[in-house]
């Protein structure tokens, strides 16, 4: 036991109040000829200056433990500038320290904390994909610059009805929201097309369902993959026409030599190769050609239960739902083109075969057709280029199924779009107008 303890401060006191109270005992015994009167003025006389020790001793004690309650209740609060002034060397001294470097502690973490907020804030606020944080009453409590600036002309949203704020910008954009899962829409800004790609995820934030939505802007992106695209398709079709001209190249010489010789049995066999080589180029040549030179579309009434009919016979499906009484006003091969191309792309997403389905939906001023399949569905990568021209994932795949189905709806004035299914799967979505707008 340290004698500059708090324990061994106490007994150093007690064994002087022990010395003390015996003294005087001994004192008043021969002062009074007995021991109980000795010990009953011993008693009377050290009341008061043990009232006075114990008053001395936990003065100290008391103080101290009143500013430690005060500290936490300011820590409590938030405020981590108390310290307390250490002059004593027993446990409360230590317990002192301890506090004191507690606080120190908690200042430099709220000091990191700010500073990690303030650079994510920062990130955030700068970064050029619009965001917005929507609470469970559907009021917007966080919006970026980027998000101003593209939903509300700069002005300040937070507060505002997120419903409102959808309502006033472009049906495209209610359109994605409504399909509840990433997609890709496009909007006319400042007379240019501009691509988005939209995704929403819901999270759980002090204990109350949040919804964030994020919208990032696709056009430059699409516009440099394009680029990169057109430099494949040139190194493509170089590369074909090498491979075909090559060996018609060489059968046309070894064919001069026969005919000179006069081999005409092997001569055919040379003509027969170079007709086979030259009917793969000219096939290969013409499916780039029908993307590129896609006639204008022959717009005519063409009737639903016809259209899926004829559609069926080349890749089954299930129809969600009844068709419209009211028929479609469409270049009907062209459209059935878009349809078989997306219900081979459904039966070759890998999912069951039965849950390929059609839905035909009124959806305003346009009818939408919905291709939907129980898949792998799309990364966002792919969703991002897959209507690009010549852009495909598939090993022999040439590209042109996606990009010629975007081609059509958009020479019909409607438009596709591609979004992942909730549950596992692919929707690809064509719009097109109920008055025809070609």
């Amino acid at each position: 036991m340290r004698l500059t303890s708090l324990e061994g401060k106490l007994a150093l006191l007690l064994a002087l109040v022990a010395l003390a109270a015996a003294a005087v005992a001994a004192w008043a015994a021969r002062a009074f000829d007995t021991a109980g009167a000795g010990i009953l003025v011993a008693a009377v006389a050290l009341v008061a200056p043990l009232l006075a020790a114990a008053h001395f001793a936990a003065r100290p004690v008391i103080a101290l433990l009143r500013a430690l309650a005060g500290s936490v209740t300011a820590f409590r609060d938030g405020d981590f500038s108390f310290s307390l002034h250490n002059s004593r060397r027993d446990e409360l001294g230590d317990l002192v320290a301890a506090h004191n470097e507690l606080g120190r502690v908690l200042r430099e973490e709220r000091q990191h904390l700010f500073q990690r907020e303030l650079l994510l804030d920062t990130i955030v606020q700068n970064t050029p994909t619009a965001l917005l944080l929507v609470e469970p009453g559907g009021h917007i409590v966080y919006a970026n610059v980027a998000a101003r600036q593209l939903l509300n002309a700069g002005r300040a949203l937070a507060g505002e009805r997120f419903d409102a704020v959808v309502a006033a910008g472009p049906p495209a954009l209610a359109q994605a929201l409504q399909r509840g899962a990433d997609s890709l829409f496009t909007v006319a800004i400042d007379g240019e097309d501009e691509t988005f790609h939209l995704t929403q995820r819901e999270f759980n934030l002090q204990g109350r369902r949040h919804r964030l939505v994020l919208l990032r802007r696709l056009t430059r992106e699409l516009a440099r993959q394009e680029v990169a695209t057109w430099k494949k398709v040139i190194r493509v079709i170089s590369h074909e026409l090498n491979n075909s001209l090559a060996p018609i190249r060489s059968l046309a010489h070894s064919g001069r030599e026969l005919a000179r010789k006069g081999d005409g049995e092997r001569l055919a066999t040379v003509f027969d190769t170079i007709e086979e080589r030259t009917r793969h180029l000219e096939g290969f040549i013409q499916g780039y050609a029908r993307f590129a030179k896609l006639p204008q579309p022959r717009i005519e009434a063409v009737g639903w239960r016809q259209l899926l009919d004829g559609i069926g016979r080349h890749y089954p499906f299930r129809l969600a739902g009844g068709l419209p009484d009211a028929p479609l006003h469409a270049d009907r091969a062209q459209v059935e083109q878009v349809l078989i191309n997306l219900l081979k792309n459904a039966h070759e997403a890998g999912g069951a075969a039965d849950a390929v389905e059609i839905a035909v939906l009124d959806h305003g001023a346009d009818w939408r057709i919905e291709v939907r399949d129980r898949g792998a569905g799309m990364s966002e990568t792919v969703l991002a280029h897959a209507l690009l021209p010549f852009y495909s994932t598939k090993r022999s795949g040439t590209g042109l199924g996606l990009a010629l189905a975007r081609e059509i709806a958009e020479a019909h004035g409607g438009r596709i779009a591609l979004a992942n299914r909730e549950g596992g799967g692919l929707q690809a979505a064509l719009n097109l107008p109920k008055a025809a707008r070609a």
